[in-house]
């Protein structure tokens, strides 16, 4: 496992983003499992944030692109922060952009906020977390109605690797799917699972044995093949 990835997994414990017991997503099942990214709310979390997004995009997608659009409302920040490290680690500047979710008609007009979006451009979508793949279906045709646009793919930060709409391959493999343009992760559940399982950390075991059999049992109900 890539060090950046080993280094996001023990940034999201020591944030407390990831959180391990039981919760209800707005999918109504019940994970063992959470991720919260609204729980990033400082300066340093939010500049190392934007860094491992930028070495996860820069791994996955290089500097071909030049538009990073962050849905609202989490993908604003997540946007901002990642250009800003990008630029610093890879000295090349990306523009941001963000919808809006009502329609601005005075000032500043229109439905996006950053930079226009215009033909020929190459957009990478930024998110926090991908479950079911609804986001996308409100973002995919924003960006599409400004012009003639290449979306070159989606980042998020965790793969939850559970079934999406279709109910049975991932929410990231369903989008690369229906859209036509790659998905992935800083990390995925797998790998989370495989550094923290009875592997203490600052003294701690993040994962024990009750954990890892909750998880282990939520997959076979909801793990997407």
């Amino acid at each position: 496992m890539e060090q950046y990835k080993q280094e996001f997994i023990q940034f999201m414990v020591d944030s407390d983003v990831l959180r391990f017991g039981e919760f209800t997503l707005k999918s109504g099942r019940k994970s063992p499992f959470f991720m919260n990214a609204g729980l990033y709310v400082t300066g340093t979390q939010l500049r190392k944030l934007g860094e491992y997004y930028a070495k996860a995009i820069h791994e996955h997608y290089g500097d071909d692109f030049d538009v990073l659009f962050g849905p609202a409302y989490k993908g604003i920040p997540l946007s901002v922060a990642t250009t800003m490290a990008y630029s610093e680690l890879y000295g090349k500047d990306i523009r941001y952009c963000s919808n809006r979710k009502e329609i601005k008609d005075h000032g500043d007009t229109g439905i996006l906020l950053g930079s226009p979006i215009k033909d020929g451009d190459r957009v990478v979508i930024i998110e926090d977390v991908t479950t079911s793949g609804k986001s996308i279906e409100e973002t995919f045709p924003i960006i599409k109605a400004q012009g003639n646009i290449t979306i070159k793919g989606l980042m998020v930060s965790l793969n939850r690797m559970e079934k999406g709409l279709g109910g049975e391959k991932s929410a990231l493999a369903e989008i690369k799917e229906k859209y036509g343009f790659d998905a992935n992760a800083i990390v995925s559940m797998e790998e989370v699972v495989e550094f923290l399982y009875n592997k203490p950390y600052k003294g701690k075991i993040i994962i024990d044995d009750t954990i890892k059999a909750a998880i282990d049992a939520y997959y076979e109900q909801y793990g997407a093949k």
